[in-house]
Order: C-alpha cells, then structure tokens, then sequence
C-alpha cells in the first residue's frame, strides 16, 4: 500500500490522496477478498529471488488480554514462554544462506474454536 516504511493502516491511510482512514480500517477489516491470488505472486516473485535451500515451518504467538479476537484461547505461548491467553500464527517460509521469505501463513485454530458450531455472537469467527 505505497511506499513507505510504517504499513499501519493510520500511515497508509496518510499517504493516499483522500487520506480517509476510516474507509481504508473498513476495506482492511471487512472486505471479502481471496488471499491465494496475493499469496501466488508472492511465490512466483520470491522464490526466484530467495532460491530456497530449505523450507522452514515456523510458529509466532501474540498475546491477548480478551477473548474475543479469531482463535485465541489458553494456550502455550513461545513469546511469553508460558501457557496463556494468545494467538498462534503457523508459517512456512523458502529460507537460503542469504534470504527468507513467508510463503503461506494462517492462524492456528484451536479446539474450542474448531469444535464450536454456534460461536458466541460478538466473537469473530475464523473463515
């Protein structure tokens, strides 16, 4: 979304013409949109430029205060180093001696969530 260093939707938002924040949160946060035509040209640019010696799996965990965002729940969190209330996010990356770059990502989906057929309604859902 433009150049520059920040991509927080605030800074993206300042750096287009209009410069309307909310419109951009709402396209960001509502928009229904498939990531797999965005994630193969990823591939297709990257992997040439990273000409992967190696695949690496890897996990991020963010912590949450709530409970109320997509996935989270009682969990064991690596940044913590504890089980808590978080997010986990599973990567696969094409990594060499020189470059890496994420390749496919998703939010892990734990039980709770996977297994409830009616969440509560003021609770995302994972699409």
């Amino acid at each position: 979304m433009l150049d520059g260093r920040r991509k927080s939707i605030q800074a993206m938002a300042s750096r287009l013409p209009d410069g309307n924040e909310q419109n951009l949160q709402q396209f960001v946060n509502q928009a229904a949109w498939d990531p797999a035509p965005v994630r193969r040209r990823i591939c297709e640019r990257m992997l040439p430029l990273v000409n992967p010696t190696a695949w690496v799996i890897d996990d991020v965990s963010l912590p949450k205060d709530g409970r109320m965002s997509v996935a989270v729940a009682p969990q064991y969190c690596g940044a913590l180093g504890k089980r808590a209330n978080c997010q986990v996010a599973v990567s696969v990356h094409a990594a060499s001696d020189t470059a890496s770059c994420p390749l496919q990502w998703r939010l892990f989906l734990p039980k709770e969530w996977a297994a409830d057929p009616h969440p509560h309604p003021a609770r995302g859902r994972a699409p």
